[in-house]
């Protein structure tokens, strides 16, 4: 794994490299995925079918082929060990809970002349969410996109994931009834983007998609913005670590390898002023590799991603974690809230020597679709809000129109709009 020291002469060289991490070719696919896009908005389940059997090799006899019922969903839940239908339903709760608590309220403000001013909040009719599969099953990844929806209001939801030779994953399926999904599709890739931004003659057209994917999926949602609203442009995943002296170095390795074992894509990177710390991770992430199952994957990510940072001290460690943005931050140091002011972007911030990320991507509460790529300096979590849209609400009385129609007038005559203006002076006092 890359080790880097800040006061080595090429380190800018390859910490601006570092920055890189997300970077998505999407010139070079969007060609594709407008084909695949323009295939879908003309032909509907035809194109969907013939994308299915080519990507992910399963001949569609019908249209209701792609559909996954809900008996489908209940059985696989029914099948379920006892302990996994408890470890879901407990993620359910704590996700459900947690997403409560970032509901915005509808609200009215009465000025004393009668004014009255105020916002309401509606949730969108219909949400498709993307489910991604491939080298990966995510249940999770299900709940962490329903679970908000649900608890926007949504009136009803719709889901999309591939199944490779038509295949489902079971627990993918349970997670499915625990949502009490009623409307899902064996369709993936961009082709399962288009049918949800268009509406196919099987699945309807939805407000807005979200949920995280390939880049064919990023780029596809990317081109389908506007005729749909979607959560954010994911891209592979990514952890950072901000650990001092007290850190654990055999915890700290097992940390950054859980994002490594994602994706050959995906990035680790450690940022300590303890070169102590430093190299003790570089020997536990070399060990940690020899047991992992997924030990192929993570070991290209760690080499060709992966950077241990070695700082002159802490705050020079958390200037260059700011510029990093990263999707997951853990801060591993013996007062992890002393440094949470300092933290200026990331998707989510785990704190303190007993909060592994893999915490926050089940059970903790907390949404696990994130920013990635540094987006986090402008993006934020997927929540209740990607389900929800706001209107203003504006009623003026005579004595409201009265003492501002006239500043109102003069700015709409300033622009040269009339038609403005006298809108606005019909209504006022002689």
């Amino acid at each position: 794994m890359l080790l880097l020291k800040t006061e080595q002469k090429d380190f800018q060289t390859h910490f601006d490299e570092l920055l890189r991490r997300g970077h998505m070719d999407m010139e070079n696919v969007s060609k594709i995925v407008g084909g695949i896009l323009s295939e879908i908005k003309t032909e509907g389940n035809d194109a969907l079918k013939r994308h299915i059997e080519k990507f992910d090799r399963w001949h569609v006899e019908n249209d209701e082929a792609l559909c996954v019922t809900p008996e489908t969903m209940k059985a696989a839940y029914e099948a379920l060990d006892e302990q996994l239908k408890k470890a879901l339903e407990l993620a359910y709760r704590r996700i459900y809970t947690y997403h409560e608590k970032l509901m915005p309220k509808s609200w009215l403000d009465f000025e004393d002349n009668g004014t009255v001013l105020g916002q309401k909040v509606t949730p969108m009719d219909r949400a498709g969410l993307y489910i991604p599969g491939g080298k990966a099953a995510y249940p999770s990844s299900l709940l962490m996109n329903a679970i908000p929806a649900i608890v926007a209001g949504v009136k009803e939801i719709v889901v999309c994931t591939p199944a490779p030779d038509n295949e489902l994953n079971p627990l993918l399926l349970a997670a499915m009834h625990v949502c009490r999904i009623e409307k899902a599709y064996k369709v993936g890739g961009a082709s399962a983007i288009g049918a949800m931004a268009y509406g196919t003659q099987s699945i309807p057209k939805v407000d807005v998609i979200t949920g995280p994917g390939n880049i064919f999926v990023a780029t596809a949602k990317k081109m389908v913005f506007g005729e749909v609203n979607i959560d954010m442009i994911a891209g592979p995943s990514e952890i950072g670590v901000l650990a001092d002296e007290s850190a654990n170095a055999n915890h700290l390795a097992i940390d950054l390898l859980s994002q490594a074992e994602h994706d050959e894509m995906a990035s680790s990177i450690l940022i300590t002023p303890s070169s102590e710390i430093a190299e003790k991770t570089r020997e536990e992430i070399e060990k940690w590799l020899q047991t992992l199952q997924r030990k192929a994957i993570a070991e290209v990510s760690i080499k060709e991603r992966g950077a241990i940072i070695l700082t002159r001290d802490m705050d020079e460690a958390v200037a260059l974690m700011n510029q990093i943005a990263p999707e997951h931050l853990e801060i591993v140091t013996s007062h992890p809230f002393d440094l949470l002011p300092k933290i200026r972007h990331a998707g989510a911030i785990f704190m303190g020597a007993y909060t592994p990320e893999p915490i926050g991507d089940y059970i903790a509460g907390p949404n696990h679709t994130l920013p990635t790529g540094g987006t986090a300096k402008f993006y934020s979590p997927l929540s209740v809000d990607h389900f929800l849209k706001r209107s203003s609400i504006i009623s003026m009385s005579k004595q409201g129109i009265d003492e501002i129609g006239e500043a109102c007038a003069l700015l709409a005559k300033t622009e040269g709009l009339g038609a403005h203006e006298a809108s606005v002076k019909v209504r006022l006092k002689a």
